[in-house]
């Protein structure tokens, strides 16, 4: 009976490495999410709640690995850049339909059952797109730094090619 084989990556994963990122990602989300909600009052905003994200992620990809992460994304990346890019001109270019100065901020304040008196600011939609911006960025270097170490980031349309081919 041989031996199961495996490939380099699978050989070097940390039990214990794994563990602590996964008992600490949620949390980094979590906080990357009050960053973001919590930037145009206080100290955070789209760009710290998405650097938070990012870490995340990075944790993620040092601890599994390129597929690990794969697994883990359920937007592509460059859906995420567009959408937070799409977000933030939009925010910055709506006050001019209205004839309002460009970036210009609106407040809403919302009266909700449970909650009570909820006060918005149109900042929160900058500062969302903002944060997509910075996650699609950091998470397509990570797909690069993944297909860098030799792993092949999508090896089905290889074989889907391969096949396709006549020799």
């Amino acid at each position: 009976m041989s031996a199961p084989t495996s490939s380099p990556t699978e050989q070097r994963r940390s039990v214990i490495l794994d563990v602590a990122v996964r008992a600490e990602v949620h949390t980094l989300l979590l906080v990357s999410v009050y960053l973001l909600l919590a930037g145009h009052n206080q100290p955070g905003g789209g760009f710290s709640g998405g650097l938070v994200a990012s870490c995340a992620f990075c944790l993620r990809h040092v601890a599994g690995g390129p597929r690990e992460l794969e697994r883990r994304i359920a937007v592509p990346p460059p859906w995420l850049l567009g959408a937070g890019m799409l977000l933030a001109v939009g925010t910055g270019l709506a006050p001019l339909l209205t004839g309002g100065q460009l970036f210009e901020s609106a407040l809403v304040d919302l009266e909700l059952p449970l909650v009570g008196t909820v006060h918005g600011a149109s900042v929160l939609v900058f500062d969302t797109g903002v944060y997509l911006v910075v996650l699609g960025v950091v998470l397509l270097l990570l797909e690069q730094f993944g297909a860098a170490d030799g792993t092949d980031p999508e090896p089905a349309r290889d074989e889907e090619h391969a096949e396709g081919t006549a020799p």
